[in-house]
């Protein structure tokens, strides 16, 4: 009978998978919470399921990867758009914005977003998530039962090259206003904090701190990607709608743009802090994640009896 206590690694996977189909349920209901969650749990499998299979035997956990993934691209496009309306929904309130230009464009993004949310519930409803959960179950019985914890050595690598990617996501953006670059940037910071999460979700308390850093900068330049895409929908509402509104959108346009740029200052004001994050990642996390070596018991005991008889000849 295996006595060994269940794996934090192995708790885990259950509990994501758990997260996962109860969101599931939800946003293939249509509901904007439910996709919300469903995503963002589907992203930290993709995470998960690479690093903690590997050199794993008899799982499943490439169709598992495959599956997740799918999931995660069919929730996408529909949470950007929740997102936007709730942003128009901001907008509105606004004393120096026309709310007769907010509404138009929110007739567009409504338009958009049910017919993504179609496609979406049909993608879903063709999702065995039974399936999915014994294949996520098999790669949760493979790391319980194995002996050793390659996995370790596999996420500490991962790390390591997701914080080189930040630097040069960083590099390659600059100081300059570039929608491009900080789109890049905030890919490579979020990469970087699910693999922490992974780190400290396996016990390297280390990692909490490096993961709130992280998430600080990746929400600010995740806020500034939303209002580039209401941006995208602004200027689509420009082209096809008429003239009485037009001056009305062009102020509505500036109005989000002074937004992008007071948080691409904020951004470039975190830039010095976020740079501190990856060297510390590779000296303090990363070895952390190195399991410690136990020193044979002979060696402890001869050792120990060989410091009297050093003591004793002084």
């Amino acid at each position: 009978m295996n006595s060994r206590p269940t794996r934090p690694t192995t708790l885990l996977l259950r509990r994501l998978a758990r997260t996962l189909n109860r969101h599931l349920a939800g946003a293939t209901a249509g509901d904007q919470t439910g996709v919300h969650q469903a995503r963002v749990t589907s992203r930290r499998l993709r995470e998960a399921i690479p690093v903690l299979s590997t050199g794993l035997k008899g799982s499943h956990a490439g169709k598992a990867a495959r599956k997740v993934r799918r999931l995660t691209r069919a929730l996408g496009t529909v949470r950007e758009l929740d997102v936007t309306l709730l942003l128009l929904d901001e907008l509105s309130s606004d004393p120096d914005v026309s709310r007769a230009a907010v509404e138009d464009v929110r007739a567009t993004v409504v338009r958009e977003r049910d017919l993504r949310r179609s496609v979406m519930i049909k993608r879903l409803e063709r999702v065995d998530g039974q399936k999915l959960g014994r294949r996520l179950a098999s790669v949760g019985a493979a790391l319980q039962a194995a002996t050793d914890e390659p996995w370790r050595k596999a996420l500490g690598a991962r790390l390591v090259d997701r914080s080189k990617g930040l630097l040069a996501a960083m590099d390659a953006a600059g100081h300059m206003y570039a929608p491009e670059g900080l789109h890049e940037v905030r890919i490579a910071a979020k990469k970087l904090r699910y693999g922490l999460e992974l780190a400290f979700d396996s016990g390297v308390a280390q990692a909490g701190s490096h993961v709130r850093s992280i998430k600080r900068v990746q929400e600010m330049l995740g806020t500034l990607h939303d209002l580039q895409v209401l941006q995208s929908y602004i200027t689509a509402t420009q082209i096809s709608g008429g003239a009485d509104l037009r001056a009305a959108l062009d102020a509505l346009a500036a109005h989000v743009e002074a937004q992008c740029r007071h948080l691409h200052a904020r951004y470039l004001s975190a830039i010095p802090a976020l740079r501190e994050v990856p060297p510390a990642i590779r000296n303090v996390v990363v070895p952390q994640l190195t399991p410690r070596r136990t020193r044979p018991v002979k060696m402890t005991l001869s050792r120990a009896t060989a410091a009297p008889a050093s003591r004793s000849g002084r």
